[in-house]
C-alpha cells in the first residue's frame, strides 16, 4: 500500500518479508529469484511479484556492482564542503549538473547545519589527482565561492537503509 505523507514523499508499507528481500538484494543482487524465494520462504512467483512491486514503487532503483576503490586505483576518499556565491535555483541546478559529470564524485548532497551548501565525496588516485580535480575542475564551476576539504582516514562501514 502506498501512502502520501507530503507532496514530495510517498511511503510504501513494507512487511518483514519485503525487508528481508531488500536486505538480501542489497548484499547479493545477483541471487536468482529461486534462491531469494527459498531464503524468505516463498515460492518463486510471489517473490518475483514482490520484487516487481518494489521496483514499480521506486524502492528498488537499480542493481549495482560494489567495487573496492583501493584495488582499482582510487584509494583516497575526500569529503568536500562547498559554499555557493548565490542561492538561486539556476545556480544550484548548474552546479549539480556539472558536478554530476565528474567521474570522481561518488555522492553529492545539499546540507544544512553548516555554512556550506553542498557536501560531496570524491575518490581520487592520489594528492596530485585531487589537486587537478580541485583547481582545474571543481573551483572552475561558476558560483563555487569556497571549499573546505576533509580526507577520509578509514571508512568504518557503509550500508543501505534496510
Amino acid at each position: 500500500m502506498i501512502t502520501s505523507h507530503s507532496d514530495t514523499a510517498l511511503l510504501v508499507d513494507l512487511d518483514e518479508t519485503d525487508k528481508q528481500l531488500l536486505r538480501l538484494l542489497q548484499t547479493q543482487a545477483r541471487m536468482s529469484i529461486t534462491e531469494l524465494a527459498e531464503r524468505i520462504n516463498l515460492s518463486a512467483t510471489p517473490c518475483a511479484r514482490r520484487i516487481k512491486r518494489l521496483e514499480d514503487a521506486g524502492i528498488i532503483t537499480g542493481y549495482h556492482t560494489k567495487t573496492d576503490a583501493q584495488k582499482i586505483g582510487y584509494p583516497l576518499a575526500v569529503f568536500i564542503a562547498i559554499s555557493m556565491d548565490r542561492h538561486t535555483a539556476e545556480r544550484f541546478e548548474q552546479f549539480e549538473s556539472k558536478v554530476q559529470s565528474f567521474d570522481e564524485v561518488v555522492s553529492c548532497s545539499i546540507v544544512t547545519g553548516r555554512t556550506e551548501d553542498y557536501l560531496i565525496k570524491v575518490r581520487v588516485r592520489d594528492m596530485a589527482h585531487y589537486e587537478e580535480f580541485l583547481l582545474h575542475r571543481l573551483n572552475r564551476i561558476e558560483g563555487v565561492a569556497q571549499v573546505h576539504t576533509s580526507f577520509e582516514l578509514r571508512e568504518v562501514f557503509s550500508r543501505s537503509v534496510v
